[in-house]
């Protein structure tokens, strides 16, 4: 069966689900990858309140299904930020959609390139989408890949 997806702009509202959505996601997937430190540490800079400021800051997309917000990914000029679905909605799509929301999105703001700082977690979802690994970086024991992809 398809599932049903809409996708639109986060609006304040949306700061609470954003924020179980992304902290669901690290709990489940990211801790394959990363200490409970890690999770903790980054858990923080997602609470309703750090997600409220994020979407003054980015342009910051949802993923709906039915009435819940299911994924959520956001833009900060030309770099992917927080792109995160729940876990009972991944495999299904949900990714890919909001990843060609954002895509567009820089492509009417004029950008030709895309960076992304992709967790351990993620690399193989951005690869499948046409990035191209760059070098690692390390948030003291926090290892992320930049991973860039050009639009033309």
């Amino acid at each position: 069966m398809a599932l049903w997806l809409g996708i639109r702009r986060a609006g304040e509202g949306d700061a609470e689900a954003v924020s179980r959505v992304i902290v669901a996601a690290l709990r489940k997937n990211n801790a394959r990858e990363y200490g409970p430190q890690i999770i903790a540490r980054v858990e923080q800079s997602f609470s309703p309140s750090a997600v409220l400021q994020l979407f003054k800051k980015r342009q910051v997309f949802v993923a709906i299904c039915g009435d819940k917000i299911v994924g959520t990914a956001g833009l900060d000029g030309t770099t992917v930020r927080s792109v995160f679905v729940d876990p009972e909605f991944q495999g299904r799509g949900v990714g890919s959609r909001l990843m060609l929301e954002i895509e567009e999105a820089a492509r009417a703001n004029g950008a030709t390139v895309l960076t992304v700082p992709s967790s351990v977690t993620a690399e193989r979802f951005y690869l499948r989408l046409g990035f191209c690994a760059l070098r690692d970086s390390f948030h003291d024991d926090e290892r992320t890949i930049i991973m860039e992809r050009s639009l033309k």
